[in-house]
């Protein structure tokens, strides 16, 4: 078995549910839900995306909120300004390109205003149960750390793992990653003693060797 392969079956054993901890209950949901997590947890996001649903349930009814109304609701998901402006775009891209549906292919998500190339993966996989590795600031630090990659940036690291990891384990190891990231092996303060493949990191042997 390789490196990568047991990394992945533990985390599978840590984690035996992988799923977003975004709430929404259709893909138009989970996108604008995505697009608000950028720098921002998914907790804080969950507070405030049920007051926006109810107010803008569809592309077309968030397209045509004023953006002060739609930025005093998600104020506190930070970077307000632009977050708002780029859910009316995209909003407006739905109605206009794609009869208000979110399109179910990757190429199209990123041609939506605001959708770079981690948040169509996340909706790609989550939604549609596509195959994809969205590489955030989690994903990228653990994967680093355990040598699964050896990158200098996301795009990097995502192009890695992609070779690293079997093509049908994509969706699912992308959750192990983050949620090992989310609750383990955070950026400042890892979590070690209750890491389940330490033995497998380079920062855990450097930590404790150098």
């Amino acid at each position: 078995m390789s490196h990568t392969q047991e990394i992945l079956q533990t985390l599978a054993q840590d984690f035996p549910n992988p799923k977003s901890e975004l709430n929404f209950s259709n893909p138009f949901q989970l996108l604008v839900a995505v697009i608000l997590s950028a720098q921002c947890t998914d907790k804080r996001v969950n507070t405030v995306t049920p007051t926006l649903f109810n107010r803008a349930p569809t592309p077309q009814s968030l397209a045509e909120m004023p953006q002060q109304e739609l930025e005093q609701i998600i104020r506190s998901c930070g970077f307000y300004h632009s977050k708002a402006t780029y859910l009316k775009q995209m909003s407006a891209d739905l109605v206009s390109r794609f009869n208000g549906q979110v399109p179910q292919n990757l190429q199209d998500l990123q041609s939506l205003s605001g959708v770079g190339r981690k948040t169509a993966n996340v909706v790609y996989a989550v939604a549609f149960g596509g195959q994809a590795i969205a590489v955030d600031t989690h994903v990228f630090r653990v994967s680093n750390r355990l040598g699964i990659a050896n990158a200098k940036n996301v795009l990097e690291t995502e192009k890695q793992l992609m070779q690293a990891i079997p093509e049908h384990m994509w969706a699912d190891s992308h959750h192990y990653i983050l949620l090992h990231g989310r609750y383990v092996c955070k950026a400042q303060k890892p979590n070690c003693n209750a890491c389940s493949v330490r033995q497998f990191c380079k920062y855990f042997k450097e930590r404790n060797n150098g």
